[in-house]
């Protein structure tokens, strides 16, 4: 078994409402896909633990984790953000989702697996150190990164992330970590409106504006993350993977396809080769028109697996 599936039960009771786009049903439009590729039979499927609180803590302030726990609701919906809310079952899904990423992380380091892609929901790239935001509660691909440095002991990981909204949770996290490079594609100027100033050497931030085709954004990978990324030599890669960029995607305003994931994924892939064991780790984010995230995610995953 090449490539690891993780995900959780509880990942669906997560509802922010019926007209909420980031729901439930995303989960189903990828895995559906996946049985009807003839996929998700070869993969090495698990379900995820709960992340714990020192998880969360490597990349969350302790009161704001804290917070999360005291709001959980009993009933009803309690707001976190004007986008972003709990019902009862969210503090378990976004403990599970957390989770999954770290388990993946075990698991690819371990060498049970080449590579793994996490199912789960809630999102995590706009989460920052003691906020919430853009759907995301806690921020999953950065408690995962945390844990390869701090109980693997890498010393160099890198984040993709081609979600069309800027990880900015991300970026607040690990901007003055020299240790983590985190490679950017998204529109600008659009939520969460920042990201286009504020990289460094190891922040590469790519804004684009809307319409962006798949020719143009394979044209930035090319000129700024892979060469970065050579430079940087990374011992692990994530993906923040958000396939909202995705030109069926009412809320993205680009122009991606299917291929443009083959391809950004194999350019992945082959640094992962080259500098990193093959070790790789992907985490869903955005993507909201269901048939497209499943044929999407699905196309990333066959990279991923080699089949």
């Amino acid at each position: 078994m090449h490539t690891a599936y993780i995900t959780h039960p509880a990942c669906l009771k997560h509802d922010m409402g019926e007209d909420h786009p980031e729901c439930p049903a995303r989960i189903h439009s990828i895995e559906d896909q996946l049985i009807t590729s003839g996929l998700l039979q070869f993969l090495d499927r698990h379900e995820a633990p709960r992340a714990t609180r020192e998880e969360l803590a490597r990349v969350h302030g302790r009161d704001y984790i804290e917070t999360i726990f005291s709001q959980a609701p009993s009933s009803g919906l309690v707001y976190l953000d004007a986008d972003t809310a709990m019902n009862p079952h969210s503090l378990e899904a976004a403990l599970r989702a957390a989770g999954a990423a770290v388990m993946a992380v075990d698991m690819v380091m371990s060498g049970k697996v080449e590579n793994a892609f996490c199912n789960i929901r809630p999102p995590g790239h706009h989460a920052g150190r003691n906020s919430a935001a853009g759907f995301c509660i806690f921020n999953n691909v950065a408690v995962a990164v945390a844990h390869a440095l701090e109980q693997h002991g890498l010393q160099r990981v890198a984040i993709a992330d081609f979600d069309v909204h800027h990880g900015n949770g991300t970026e607040n996290i690990f901007h003055d970590d020299a240790r983590v490079m985190l490679c950017s594609t998204f529109r600008h100027p659009y939520y969460p409106y920042c990201g286009a100033n504020s990289g460094n050497d190891h922040i590469i931030n790519v804004p684009l504006p809307a319409g962006t085709s798949g020719a143009e954004f394979r044209a930035v990978v090319t000129d700024y993350w892979l060469p970065a990324l050579e430079r940087f030599q990374p011992q692990m890669l994530f993906f923040s993977a958000g396939f909202d960029a995705h030109r069926e995607d009412d809320m993205g305003g680009f122009g991606l396809r299917e291929a443009d994931y083959v391809w950004v994924t194999e350019q992945i892939k082959e640094i992962a080769a080259r500098h990193a064991s093959r070790r790789i780790v992907s985490v869903l984010e955005g993507g909201y028109a269901l048939h497209a995230l499943g044929r999407s995610a699905t196309a990333h995953i066959k990279v991923l697996s080699g089949l």
